[in-house]
């Protein structure tokens, strides 16, 4: 026992630094956690191995891991992503399958094993794409929804498709009530936890309400019955646990349950998960890895890897082109699509076990999993990045509308700015000031901003952005943290006073917000210029990519003659200025300038 807690102790060491690592390269935490498993696992070095400890908490972290994704996906988002995802999931199964196929037939295998290796090299690893996906902050695009039902896709046809192989080599014939058995229990799965979901899980959140429950740790394990009861339920209907975890996930949504304690329950489960149970699944997976391969077959490994590589990312991007998203884009989730993992590693196992294939197959397979993972963060990394260049990487607005605390000359300009891009409300105390704002056509909600029932009547449960912009840094703060612990705004800008004591901008970071305009600014100085129209507003097309508080700092002149207010994206899109942001090439600084 004591070994095994030392070995767990230096699981998490080396998953540790390996994500460190890996960040600081500019790629996902994975891709360190996996090199580290390899490294100092049974492949290279030796120190690390697998326990049960290991193989326990890997189980459930990467339930975990399943579940948090899915909270972070709209269901809604993947309903509209149905048909590409369908796409996908055809043209990434159907070609590695057949190459596979035809590549062990030129090897001499049998065709059971050519049927297994097929297979096995045509699933796709939910679990690791969903990971990266996280890690690249992916997860608002079109391609994550693609991604992610595309894998669901993938998975539950390559599992029946599985079950026709090993009745194919009981009887030596495929059984068709086999294969409708099979098709059956999977209805089945996806019909009850879908209804589950829908129409029971908000019924049972109301009555929670209703009697008072708002304890964290109740809601924390109750959310962890739900996971482990669907990932059970997709083990009894033939499926893998990890699909049945992630749809849990997808209907603990906004609106089920308590809106404060089911923010506060996310992030238990991203810190449990991310942080701990997960690293210790990715690094395992290295420990699969064995040397020898290279030089019993190497060139059936290499072919093997090629036709997966291959297979995966042409035949999703070929079979992607009828969705009329464009070819770049296919190519992107055909990279994304090229991770294996938990399913094909089973899959080989029970192979293996049942005599379909030999250990050298195995050993191959295996490795194919690891090095197409490996690729993932890197490929993914590219062809995203690409997408962006070329402005291709299409994002899933979840929320829109600007919410504005306070308003005076300044907020009023900022308002007129940013109604181009969405609606903005806007928050004030003071009558006079509310009447002014709703006299120039826009919404004003009279109240308290540090009440919850007031940003509930600025409709903060849909808005993107919340902007703190009174004098008073303090109380920008606490409406901004209140504006993410209740409401989960994701973008909380915060104007910050010179010299006020009481609040501190180390307080910005535990709530994900950010300073406006990168600089602390006096109020007063800017709102008299506006209100006397001396002023003016400049565009500064930014030539070369650059953090906004550096942009800022090279700028001329003295700082209160000028205030960065917005950021212009080629394609249209406005942003407020703020600190941690950075300025692309070609993108525009509309700028208030003093008049002289």
């Amino acid at each position: 026992m004591e070994n095994e807690i030392l070995n767990l102790l230096l699981v998490l060491v080396a998953a540790w630094l390996g994500g460190i690592a890996a960040n600081r390269m500019g790629y996902p935490g994975i891709l360190g956690e996996l090199v580290a498993g390899i490294v100092f696992g049974p492949a290279i070095l030796g120190f690390l191995h697998d326990s049960a400890i290991v193989a326990s908490l890997s189980e459930v972290g990467i339930l975990l891991l399943m579940a948090y994704i899915g909270m972070e996906i709209d269901l809604k988002d993947l309903k509209k992503a149905s048909w590409y995802a369908l796409l996908t999931a055809i043209g990434s199964f159907i070609v590695p399958f057949i190459l596979g196929y035809y590549t062990m037939i030129l090897f001499g295998s049998t065709t059971q094993a050519a049927l297994m290796v097929g297979l096995a090299i045509s699933v796709t690893s939910l679990a690791t794409k969903s990971r990266i996906l996280l890690d690249l902050k992916l997860l608002n695009t079109r391609i994550a929804s693609v991604l992610m039902l595309g894998a669901l896709f993938t998975d539950t046809i390559a599992l029946v498709s599985f079950a026709g192989i090993v009745s194919f080599a009981d009887a030596g014939a495929v059984h068709a009530s086999d294969l409708l058995m099979v098709g059956g229990k999977a209805l089945l799965f996806f019909a009850f936890t879908f209804a589950f979901g829908m129409y029971l899980l908000p019924v049972i959140g109301r009555l929670l309400d209703k009697f008072g429950f708002v304890s964290r740790t109740f809601y924390f394990t109750l959310l962890l019955i739900i996971t482990l009861l669907f990932a059970e339920l997709a083990e009894l209907a033939g499926l893998h646990g990890i699909l049945g975890a992630f749809i849990a996930g997808l209907f603990v949504r906004e609106g089920v349950f308590n809106r404060k304690v089911t923010q506060e329950v996310n992030k238990v489960f991203y810190d449990v998960s991310i942080g701990f149970l997960a690293p210790v699944y990715f690094i395992s997976v290295g420990f699969g890895i064995t040397l020898d391969v290279f030089t019993t077959n190497p060139v059936l490994l290499i072919s093997i890897i090629a036709v997966a590589v291959i297979g995966k990312i042409f035949g999703t991007a070929l079979f992607y082109l009828p969705s009329g998203n464009g070819w770049r884009e296919g190519i992107t989730i055909g990279t994304g699509m090229n991770g294996r993992g938990v399913v094909e590693i089973i899959i080989a196992g029970i192979g293996l076990k049942m005599g379909l294939i030999n250990s050298e197959i195995f050993t191959i397979l295996v490795f194919m999993a690891i090095f197409t993972t490996l690729t993932v963060p890197f490929m993914l990394t590219w062809t995203t990045n690409w997408l962006r260049k070329r402005d291709e990487l299409v994002h899933i607005e979840k929320r829109k509308g600007f919410i504005i605390l306070g308003v005076n000359p300044l907020s009023l300009l900022l308002a007129d700015l940013l109604k181009e891009e969405a609606t903005v409300t806007l928050l004030d105390t003071n009558v006079e000031m509310v009447h002014l704002a709703r006299d120039k056509g826009y919404q004003c909600i009279q109240g308290n901003a540090l009440k919850e029932e007031v940003l509930a009547s600025a409709n903060a449960s849909k808005a993107k952005t919340f902007i703190g912009l009174t004098r008073n840094t303090e109380i920008n703060l606490l409406a901004a943290q209140l504006a993410n612990d209740v409401y989960a705004i994701p973008e909380k800008l915060v104007l910050f006073s010179p010299g006020e004591e009481g609040a501190g901008i180390d307080l910005l970071e535990p709530i994900g917000a950010s300073t406006l305009f990168a600089r602390k600014t006096t109020l007063t100085n800017w709102t008299g210029l506006i209100a006397e129209n001396r002023y003016l507003i400049n565009e500064i097309v930014v030539k070369s990519k650059i953090s906004t508080r550096k942009w800022v700092k090279q700028q001329t002149g003295e700082k209160e003659n000028f205030l960065p207010l917005l950021i212009v994206h080629p394609s249209g899109k406005l942003r407020p200025y703020s600190y941690n942001d950075e300025l692309e090439q070609g993108e525009i600084v509309k700028v208030l300038f003093r008049k002289a």
